[in-house]
């Protein structure tokens, strides 16, 4: 069960995730948390880096979505000025948002990477989804009171995990 909670891959951010080295892989797409991950959950607009990175993304034919768990206002705000698709209340860790990502980017499961900064919500979702994950550290230490909770618990399994030799990065 708690393999379930392993990411495939750890960087310290998005930015570290490079589009050559995802085409090599054959990945053409990107399921994406939207707070904390692409930017800090209190931050409205994508950042100059964030543009870029999506824009370099896009040079390279890899199709970006994001999946929240936020509200649709949230959510628009941000993915309609970058003209990407959205999924807001997604209910993640429940799997359905992320296959209805992958139905309408038109991709398979193993041409998606899934990307985000919560265990519990963005790597088990994705985990049981049957993509590849990759985790990313959180853009800032605060959160709102759900992801607050999610974190107690992650820094358990994390540490559970660390000390049974599942993981080796450190945070």
């Amino acid at each position: 069960m708690l393999k379930n909670f392993l990411p495939n891959e750890h960087v310290k951010s998005v930015f570290d995730i490079h589009p050559a080295a995802l085409k090599q892989r054959g990945i053409k797409g990107i399921i994406t948390d939207l707070d904390n991950t692409l930017v800090a959950w209190d931050v409205k607009n994508a950042t100059p880096e964030i543009i870029n990175w999506f824009k370099q993304m896009k040079d390279h034919d890899i199709t970006i979505m994001i999946i929240s768990n936020n509200k649709q206002e949230r959510v628009k705000i941000f993915a309609e000025p970058l003209d990407t698709p959205f999924v807001f209340s997604a209910r993640k860790p429940l799997s359905h948002a992320f296959k209805t990502a992958a139905n309408q980017m038109g991709l398979k499961k193993e041409n998606i990477v899934v990307v985000g900064d919560q265990l519990l919500t963005d790597v088990l979702g994705g985990n049981f989804a049957g993509f590849y994950t990759i985790l990313v550290l959180p853009i800032v230490q605060t959160d709102g009171k759900i992801t607050q909770f999610n974190r107690k618990i992650e820094r358990r399994i994390l540490n559970y995990m660390r000390r049974k030799g599942k993981i080796t990065w450190e945070e």
